[in-house]
């Protein structure tokens, strides 16, 4: 099981951005206990409206203390203002001084994010999801299996919700992250 300090150092709930939780965003937002993390997607937007609704969604952020990660380039997240990054592509060096976040999914991606100096694995998916219709969720020997390979806090992703994560929580995992299980109507 992971020590009980990252919980002082990174959020354990997380809200993932897209297309499908745009209009009801800074309502999640806000129902976010404080000092939670987010990470902005939006990748359906062109560049210019992806920077206009970045701006817009990192000044909610900050008035309710949370941590924001951009899924793009370290340089792009440095220029906008993000705390971080997230990606398993971006190595050390770029990402140095932004807290840095990877998606994994089995034992290589494990290695190569932590090769590459990500703080943060968000594991996925633990359970099915809307967000990759018909595969095959991770079971839980599995996912603690995977959880026990990373030498840094995980995240669990898929079809998570706070109900979800107490059924894993023995796993070890430091938190749980979610589109649909954090968005407000």
């Amino acid at each position: 099981m992971h020590q009980s300090w990252f919980s002082d150092l990174y959020p354990q709930i997380w809200l993932m951005t897209d297309a499908r939780n745009d209009e009801s965003l800074e309502k999640s937002i806000k129902a976010l206990p404080r000092g939670s993390g987010i990470i902005f997607r939006h990748h359906h937007l062109d560049n210019d409206q992806r920077q206009e609704r970045f701006q817009a969604i990192r000044a909610c952020a900050r008035r309710h203390d949370h941590i924001l990660l951009l899924a793009g380039s370290p340089s792009l997240a440095r220029k906008w203002g993000a705390d971080g990054v997230h990606g398993r592509q971006w190595k050390r060096h770029q990402t140095n001084g932004l807290l840095h976040s990877a998606p994994v999914h089995n034992p290589g991606e494990i290695a190569i994010a932590q090769h590459h100096g990500a703080d943060l694995m968000f594991l996925s998916p633990a359970f099915a999801t809307r967000s990759h219709p018909g595969q095959k969720p991770i079971n839980r020997l599995q996912l603690q299996r995977l959880i026990n390979l990373s030498r840094k806090p995980v995240i669990l992703l898929g079809g998570m919700n706070a109900v979800r994560f107490q059924q894993l929580e023995t796993l070890g995992a430091h938190g749980w992250a979610a589109i649909d299980g954090l968005t407000r109507l």
